[in-house]
């Protein structure tokens, strides 16, 4: 039975590859997708599965019954873009000016219509149920995943499961990880406000700039001395603007940069060490200030029982020489949201290939994939509803088969 249907994903190449440079010529950035949840729409109704459009406003829902009753199983995949300049060389680049699929979600949502086909097509064989969770905006807080579950897409859900395409892991294996696997990300932006000056008479003056760079230097003994060293975490100032002239001492400097953690405990310590350096710097100094902190998306956290299914399934089905069991990632990812309400987990399908120069790092304007990644990422998923949806009366039946068969030969 299974190996009919991973027989069919592999099948299903060319058409996921169509699929996929269309999206990449045609991307839409995160909440400004109209065209392709229209799309994915379509054609899972073209397959005959029911649909549910504009979840959480622009999301897709769609839902596969199978033949007995049984549990319900939820896989996701995200479609948004980002404000990126396309510059590769190849007929399917991105037609959109600044806009690219530099993620790899066109290589998602396009795995994720082909094992929808497959498993719509043996829905007669299911115990139990598929729910495909087609998400929007990914890419930008407060992202689409807690609007579509505010609209329900998890009701009657028993384990959620979702992939990503990832060039730090060769096309053919699978990296996973079991407990925190990728971090919460935060965003914080700070104002010191000072008084300005010439530059010639420092003592008439509070200096923004040098207050500011007083903060940089003591965000970062936030991490080495407050928190647990087997703790991770990280505080990183990405932007510091301030001043115009060479003669001009600034009267105000604007800091932004962002927080990573895993433990929710530390994420809360890192906002209130933060509020406690800058108020002392800043009073130190005469200035005042202002501090804005945004939490974006938890930790993603995979569940130990579902992390354990999914490498006996891929063990079994695939081969135990595919997995890679790989450290935590600081990135972010809003599957978190999902996982936060069912169980479930979230594992990466290698999709690197230096000969066709998928090498590239997310999110760079040179990204690529392997896209014969994409089968490996839908052999995953399929795995994955076999191991829960077909009873072992079935596959023991299968087992039998197979040993009598090899008795015959």
């Amino acid at each position: 039975m299974l190996n009919n249907w991973l027989n069919q994903i592999e099948n299903m190449f060319d058409q996921m590859v169509e699929w996929r440079r269309y999206m990449h010529q045609h991307p839409e950035l995160s909440f400004q997708e109209v065209e392709t949840p229209k799309m994915i729409a379509s054609i899972l109704e073209s397959f005959g599965i029911e649909v549910r459009r504009n979840v959480g406003e622009r999301g897709v829902v769609g839902i596969i019954y199978g033949g007995k009753p049984g549990k319900t199983i939820a896989l996701r995949a995200d479609f948004d873009a980002l404000p990126i300049q396309d510059e590769k060389d190849v007929p399917y680049k991105s037609k959109v000016n600044g806009v690219m699929h530099a993620c790899g979600h066109d290589g998602h949502t396009a795995t994720l219509l082909a094992v929808a086909k497959v498993l719509q097509d043996n829905r007669d064989q299911l115990e139990g149920n598929v729910v495909l969770l087609h998400q929007h905006a990914e890419e930008k807080c407060p992202g689409g995943a807690i609007a579509m579950i505010k609209d329900g897409c998890l009701e009657g859900v028993d384990a959620v499961f979702g992939t990503h395409l990832l060039t730090k892991v060769p096309t053919g294996f699978y990296g996973y990880r079991k407990g925190y696997t990728m971090a919460a990300s935060d965003q914080f932006a700070i104002k010191i406000h000072g008084k300005g000056g010439h530059g010639a008479s420092p003592h008439e003056t509070v200096d923004a700039i040098a207050i500011g760079s007083q903060v940089v230097n003591q965000l970062q003994h936030i991490v080495s001395r407050q928190v647990n060293p087997l703790k991770s975490a990280v505080v990183s100032v990405g932007s510091f603007h301030a001043g115009k002239a060479s003669n001009v001492i600034a009267d105000s400097a604007e800091l932004i940069g962002t927080v990573r953690t895993f433990d929710e405990d530390v994420r809360d310590q890192i906002k209130r060490e933060m509020e406690v350096i800058v108020n002392g710097i800043c009073s130190a100094f005469h200035a005042t200030y202002t501090i804005t902190y945004e939490s974006g998306y938890p930790a993603v956290y995979n569940h130990a029982e579902e992390t354990e299914a999914f490498v006996q399934a891929v063990e079994k089905n695939i081969g135990e020489d595919t997995l890679i069991e790989i450290d935590p990632s600081m990135g972010g990812e809003d599957f978190a949201y999902y996982l936060k309400q069912k169980p479930g987990m979230f594992f990466y399908t290698g999709a690197r290939n230096e000969s066709i120069k998928a090498k590239y790092p997310h999110h760079h304007p040179k990204f690529t994939f392997d896209e014969q990644a994409m089968v490996m990422a839908g052999k995953g998923l399929i795995s994955i509803v076999h191991h829960y949806l077909v009873s072992e009366a079935s596959k023991a039946e299968k087992k039998s088969d197979t040993e009598a068969e090899k008795s015959f030969i």
